[in-house]
């Protein structure tokens, strides 16, 4: 199997154009000529990370359905974008928007900034079209009830390649998803609730293959490396990081950072083996493995798996999602626990962390590679990444099951320095201060019944969960500047009543 990828260079996105045959060649020749010069100009702005493809204009209901099954059938497809140049009859695009099952952008936009007042006949006025040639093709968007994204705006405004250049990351996560294969060592941590869910549902509504192997499967890979392999890598760690003095060459704590070595090579054979992108590991469910896997974890996610320790399979695909989705950006994705709160009036900050599992792409700072006891899970001190996330914005991300449905809760947060140091805090942590405050997002995240596993990204904002979210026809639940508890309280009775009445009986 190939190696896990999380670059977006091989992905498309097509650049469609309507229009009819009623304007004669010589118009369609220039709505061609237009189209493309839009389409290379979103191509080359520097916030659209994939591939721009432009297509010839659509005229007619056919053309426009068998480019909807292309694009389906090509899986370095994940979107198409569509605008109505002139005006194009809605009615042609019912049998291709009906087969699209690639993600949608509905740009509404126009070949010049700035009207010729002088010049404009009507040749001008048939060729210039999309205000309300677009509307045409809003109504039938909105009567087949086709989920997308409306940007509205010229192509050289930067506001207008970023929303696109997001839905496009969007898109690519949803690609990701959708080809996600996932592996769960063991089963989640007994009794915990929100780490449960129906894996076929997820498959369903979210593409992704969850399914089991045993710990011991895992620690035959781990017992199959060569000491070979296991010296190249520790090389790499003392060469990557502040390692410990008894973990390098000659200390007395040496042989635990080969034993996190070996489970690193074999972990990762495992999954490049099975073609896996994300997977789950439990402190309940060690088998053979002489530690945790931590430093493994840490470095994998740093590469772009998912992860969700103590078997939370939904945390670890949206980990996956958020590594796709924010590749190339500064900062980085990793699974995220709330763990204790400075309740300082005023200057109430969460500080987040895990037993091990942090990935340092949340920090630009050498982190340090120690070992400590873990005080769980019976087995050898595992070796870790110690550091503190880079102050700046990000999004905390949970992902519930509500029976019916699946909930995606999002929170803006401000990554902060802690108020002092953590010297006896062996493990990657973050502090941050949520929006709007930490009293109505606690509320606000318990009301919602969001989960004490995130994903948190320093990458990417909450658009892309909202891009993602439309896509995948998912709740999402924003708490953001904007947010009062009574507001917040009102949208989920709505949207309890929404979702129900939208999934029909």
């Amino acid at each position: 199997m190939p190696k896990l990828t999380t670059t977006l260079e091989a992905y498309e996105v097509w650049f469609l154009t309507g229009s009819q045959d009623l304007y004669g060649p010589e118009t369609l020749a220039q709505v061609a000529k237009q189209s493309r010069r839009i389409a290379e100009e979103l191509a080359a702005a520097k916030a659209v990370p994939v591939t721009v493809v432009w297509k010839p204009a659509l005229t007619e209901a056919d053309a426009i359905r068998r480019i909807a099954l292309e694009a389906n059938a090509d899986d370095r497809v994940i979107g198409l974008i569509a605008w109505m140049h002139t005006f194009s009859p809605a009615k042609m695009w019912i049998t291709g928007l009906s087969a699209l099952q690639k993600p949608l952008l509905h740009f509404h936009t126009q070949a010049n900034v700035e009207l010729p007042w002088g010049e404009i006949d009507f040749d001008f006025m048939n060729l210039n079209q999309a205000a309300h040639g677009d509307r045409e093709f809003g109504y039938i968007q909105s009567r087949l009830g086709v989920p997308r994204k409306t940007v509205v705006g010229h192509v050289s405004d930067p506001r207008v390649t970023e929303q696109i250049g997001i839905w496009t990351r969007a898109a690519a996560g949803w690609a990701a998803t959708r080809s996600l294969k996932l592996a769960r060592f063991g089963d989640n941590m007994r009794y915990v609730a929100v780490t449960e869910g129906d894996k076929t549902e997820a498959e369903i509504r979210l593409g992704v293959q969850v399914n089991t192997w045993s710990v011991n499967d895992l620690s035959g890979a781990v017992e199959a490396t060569e000491p070979a392999d296991i010296d190249a890598l520790v090389a790499e760690y003392e060469n990557l990081y502040d390692v410990a003095p008894e973990l390098r060459h000659g200390g007395d704590r040496h042989q635990s950072l080969r034993d996190g070595a070996a489970i690193e090579i074999g972990l990762r054979s495992f999954l490049e083996d099975g073609g896996f992108g994300a997977f789950t590991t439990s402190f309940e469910d060690l088998g053979a493995l002489k530690q945790l896997p931590g430093l493994a974890v840490q470095r994998l996610m740093a590469e772009g798996y998912g992860f969700g320790a103590e078997g939370d399979w939904k945390t670890a695909i949206l980990v996956r999602a958020a590594n796709v989705m924010g590749a190339g950006l500064p900062g980085g994705a990793s699974l995220m626990e709330d763990y204790t709160y400075d309740l300082t009036p005023g200057a109430e900050r969460i500080l987040g962390a895990h037993m091990l599992e942090v990935s340092p792409s949340l920090t630009t700072a050498r982190p340090t590679l120690e070992v400590h006891p873990l005080g769980i899970g019976g087995k050898d001190d595992p070796v870790r990444l110690v550091f503190t996330a880079d102050p700046g914005p990000a999004v905390v991300v949970a992902l519930s099951d509500m029976r019916d449905r699946f909930r995606l809760v999002a929170n803006a947060v401000d990554v902060v320095e802690p108020t002092a140091p953590l010297p006896k805090l062996p493990v990657g942590r973050a502090v941050w201060k949520p929006a709007p405050d930490f009293h109505t997002s606690a509320t606000a995240w318990l009301e919602a019944g969001a989960a004490h596993h995130t994903v948190m990204s320093t990458a990417i904002g909450i658009e892309a969960f909202e891009d993602y979210a439309r896509i995948a026809g998912t709740e999402l639940l924003i708490i953001d500047q904007d947010t009062t508890t009574r507001g917040f309280t009102r949208e989920l009775h709505w949207n309890a009543a929404y979702y129900r009445l939208a999934q029909g009986i």
